[in-house]
């Protein structure tokens, strides 16, 4: 599931499912399943990645398109009918999106980096539940996963999550498509149903997913989610309560604002309260025990109940991540008949922003030292306070356009923003629209901010560049310039 910071449409339902994509809801850990695990194959029938296993556990699994990256750097392009992405050739169709800009983050997985910020986050969460979750033979019961290839079938993406066709958050417009079956992931979710068959109860999965999106200092089309699923057994969920033996996972009964139709309401209640005890440490792990939360009821396509943390930052509250009881059909499609389970789906810059005081997002992507050494630690659990190296002016410039007839969207010219402009591109602000009384026609005025992370632009540089933007625009997107 992905239910993050920012997964997301139009209006609240738009913000509501990009909500439940950015959620990194979901990511993989052992838990003693009793199903069995399937044995290795050697390589992806899909992608041609390497096999994956879980160096903690020292296991394997097979589900032909849960796939390990060949490599940190590998050379991803594209030519005028094909793409390469790790190692591996997809035909272009008229569902493409994925543009060389994007192409060059594939494989960087900050994630992974030792003593990067997001490397930070991802150990400490994966400490927390080693130390916190034991299983039965001694071992962590929650296995992580942080290798998996991100190039996904749009079938994990969504089909697997029961999103329904028609459903917003599968627009061209808000994805990055390699052709019309296979896409960038837009979350670590669509791992989630692989794992699942694959016979794993408790896992955590990390990675970086890409989302078309709007530019500002807290919205990048690439961004890093962590999510867990925690499958449980009638053995498993009622072994603490009186009179268990009574007890049942599953009715055949009515679906309500509490509950599903195939679950009974003490069981959807155990789980909910594992759920949010749970998720409630990490966070007073992460932050302390004196942070203030609160949980909001919302809505994602793979969970019901649903749920939202939000916590007490700086007097404001901040929504941190999405979670829920699984839905039973997902599960049970999965293979997993006979389990009940709970999912969550968090951002790690989010959570790296509001713990380090970092201000903009894309300095997660800065090899500059004076960023980076920042968090050299000893522990990683030791406090960090990001400390501003230099804040270089920003320089703005309008650029005003007619929209054409039809076929415009506003992250097709954010996304050739950004391919332009790359991470010169600080802010992209829709700041006046006009439609002409008589021709009907819609002009949008941009306002483009551009800065640099380490040094000052000039004008000259920025004219240069906005005019290469204007040009672009009015060649691939159609629209009639008022330059």
């Amino acid at each position: 599931m992905m239910l993050t910071s920012e997964f997301l449409l139009c209006s609240g339902m738009r913000r509501c499912v990009l909500k439940c994509m950015r959620h990194p809801l979901w990511n993989g850990t052992q838990s003693g399943t009793v199903r069995p695990i399937q044995t290795v194959i050697q390589y992806s029938t899909v992608s041609g990645c390497k096999k994956m296993h879980n160096p903690t556990l020292t296991r394997r699994l097979n589900h032909g398109s849960v796939r390990r990256i060949t490599s940190d750097n590998p050379s991803s392009f594209r030519t005028s009918d094909t793409m390469e992405v790790l190692g591996h050739c997809y035909p272009i169709d008229d569902y493409t999106t994925v543009t060389s800009k994007i192409l060059s983050k594939v494989g960087k997985n900050l994630h992974s980096q030792k003593y990067h910020p997001l490397w930070l986050i991802k150990e400490r969460i994966k400490e927390h539940f080693y130390k916190q979750y034991i299983g039965r033979f001694g071992n962590p019961r929650f296995s992580v996963y942080d290798d998996l290839c991100p190039v996904v079938t749009t079938q994990q993406n969504f089909d697997s999550l029961l999103i329904p066709l028609d459903h917003p958050s599968r627009k061209k417009g808000d994805n990055y498509y390699l052709n019309r079956t296979h896409m960038l992931r837009a979350h670590t979710s669509a791992h989630q149903w692989d794992l699942i068959h694959s016979g794993l109860d408790a896992f955590l999965a990390v990675g970086d997913v890409y989302r078309r999106d709007e530019i500002d200092r807290s919205h990048y089309p690439v961004f890093h989610q962590m999510e867990g699923v925690c499958l449980f057994s009638n053995h498993e969920l009622f072994a603490g309560v009186e009179n268990k033996d009574s007890c049942q996972l599953f009715e055949q009964g009515f679906r309500t604002a509490t509950k599903q139709e195939s679950h009974t309401l003490e069981a959807v209640k155990l789980v909910e309260y594992h759920l949010k005890n749970t998720l409630s440490k990490l966070m007073a792990h992460l932050f302390g025990d004196e942070i203030e939360i609160r949980w909001v009821n919302c809505y994602f396509p793979f969970t019901h109940p649903s749920f939202e943390m939000e916590i007490k930052f700086q007097g404001e509250w901040m929504e941190v991540l999405g979670c829920g009881v699984m839905e039973q059909a997902l599960v049970n499609s999965a293979g997993a008949h006979d389990k009940i389970g709970w999912a969550f789906g968090l951002g790690l810059e989010r959570l790296a922003m509001i713990l380090y005081g970092i201000p903009d997002i894309r300095l997660f992507w800065s090899e500059n030292e004076l960023f980076l050494k920042q968090f050299h630690v000893s522990d990683i659990n030791q406090k960090v306070q990001f400390k501003t190296f230099s804040k270089y002016p920003a320089l703005t410039n309008d650029i005003s356009f007619w929209l054409p007839r039809e076929g415009y969207s506003e992250n097709d010219f954010y996304d050739l923003v950004r391919n332009i402009g790359g991470d010169l591109v600080e802010q992209v602000s829709l700041v006046d629209q006009f439609t002409h009384p008589k021709k009907q026609k819609i002009s949008h005025c941009y306002r483009i901010t551009y800065r640099h992370m380490e040094r000052t632009l000039t004008q000259m540089e920025i004219n240069t560049l906005h005019k290469n933007i204007e040009k672009s625009a009015v060649e691939e997107l159609g629209v009639e310039g008022r330059f």
